[in-house]
């Protein structure tokens, strides 16, 4: 009897199970729609209430400026290399002991500065002997000139011989050569004597010395070296597709403007050079060309050996289209702007930029029109249809009034109430 009410129980346990597990599997299509129902409704309402958020949202403050039309420079930019004007390395002439040093390393020294002295006096005793043989054939010159003039009147007398005139003849003419040959000695000896005075060749700023005074210097020890900084060069080099450009904008007839700038292009180095120079032909390893420009460069700003950025400007754009450049925003597209619209929302404005314009501005060769308002604060709070409170540069937003604000902080009731139902 115990083992049938066993089986019993299990009979039952399983059919209540059975019956549990077909209830909850399949709910009846009536409840299932009023749930779907309910949150139809209360994703409608999230939904609504979002929309009124949007609608009823303050104005985003931003700064716009107007597109503006104005004759744009076109540059060509390379990076450039300083160059010396001129570069001399003084050596000596002669040989003998350097004295003295006359100037200072780094000094600016003009043409004919004497820079050292090499002792004088073996050249200068030179010198003197040259003179004094010099004097002497010139006394003995002047008494054969004599005696053949004496003589030249006694020949048609008889008393002097044809042959002993000759004689006379060739003693003037050999005595006139070594007067001749003394002068010439004499220069020479006044040449080495002057170059004991090493003078500056150039104008132009001294380097480090390679000598000091005691040192006995010979013809090729390096003594200084001068640069020529006033004017100075600047060579740069452009791809060889700018080539027609740059030839065309210098056929004008006057030079093409130059500026150099620092390396980071944060400021104007100097702005009063010319092309100087287009070489000649074109590099085939590296497709590009070499140019020379030539700077006065009074104040020194330029230095040889110096990198800077060079533009060379071959032309200008009559009535381009220009804003500042902080407006211009970087996207997966392209470049674009946020453009006011006249229901005072923004619009995301494919542009397309032509060149830079100064440090601050570009030009822009498609995609706005003049007088174009477009934001150049505040962008990062906007996205397409964004309404805005537009200012001008430099202008504050005005602190928002009593009912802004109560509109604003029932707006965030409104918000934050939404999402704790969600």
């Amino acid at each position: 009897m115990s083992r049938f009410w066993k089986i019993a129980l299990i009979v039952v346990a399983v059919i209540v199970v059975g019956a549990v597990g077909f209830r909850l599997l399949h709910k009846p299509a009536a409840e299932e729609g009023a749930q779907g129902e309910h949150r139809g409704q209360h994703k409608g309402q999230g939904q609504g209430d979002a929309s009124a958020q949007d609608k009823d949202a303050a104005p985003v403050p931003v700064t716009v400026e107007p597109v503006v039309k104005q004759d744009v420079p076109v540059y060509l930019t390379a990076l450039g290399t300083v160059q010396a004007l001129n570069t001399v390395t003084v050596n000596p002439q002669i040989s003998g002991q350097m004295l003295s040093i006359n100037f200072k390393e780094g000094q600016e020294v003009k043409k004919g500065d004497l820079l050292a002295q090499i002792d004088p006096r073996p050249f200068q005793a030179a010198y003197d002997q040259a003179v004094g043989k010099q004097q002497m054939d010139e006394a003995q010159l002047a008494t054969a000139q004599s005696t053949l003039k004496r003589n030249d009147a006694l020949v048609a007398k008889g008393y002097v011989a044809q042959l002993d005139m000759d004689t006379y003849r060739n003693n003037v003419a050999n005595l006139a050569a070594s007067v001749a040959a003394d002068k010439a000695a004499v220069r020479a000896a006044k040449v080495n004597l002057d170059y004991t005075r090493i003078v500056s060749p150039i104008d132009g700023v001294a380097g480090i010395r390679q000598v000091d005074p005691g040192n006995v210097v010979v013809t090729t020890t390096n003594v200084v070296t001068l640069t020529q900084i006033h004017p100075i060069y600047v060579m740069f080099n452009l791809p060889e597709q700018n080539l027609e450009a740059v030839r065309s904008a210098s056929g004008g007839g006057d030079p093409l403007e130059v500026l150099a700038l620092d390396r980071a292009d944060a400021h104007t180095i100097a702005d009063d050079g010319q092309l100087n120079v287009v070489d000649n032909q074109i590099d085939t390893t590296t497709g590009t060309f070499k140019l020379r420009s030539v700077f006065q460069n009074a104040k020194g700003d330029l230095w040889p050996g110096q990198f800077v950025n060079v533009r060379l400007k071959v032309r200008t754009v009559a009535g381009g289209l220009v804003i500042p450049a902080q407006a211009v925003q970087r996207g997966p597209d392209g470049d674009y702007v946020y453009l006011l619209q006249q229901d005072q929302t923004v619009k995301m404005q494919p542009v397309k930029v032509a060149n830079e314009v100064g440090d601050s501005h570009v030009m822009i060769a498609s995609g706005l029109a003049l007088n174009d308002q477009v934001v150049t604060e505040g962008q990062f709070r906007l996205k397409p249809g964004s309404k805005v409170k537009a200012l001008k540069p430099g202008e504050v937003p005005a602190a928002p009034t009593p009912a802004e604000m109560d509109k604003a902080k029932k707006n965030a009731k409104q918000g934050g109430g939404g999402r704790r139902g969600g």
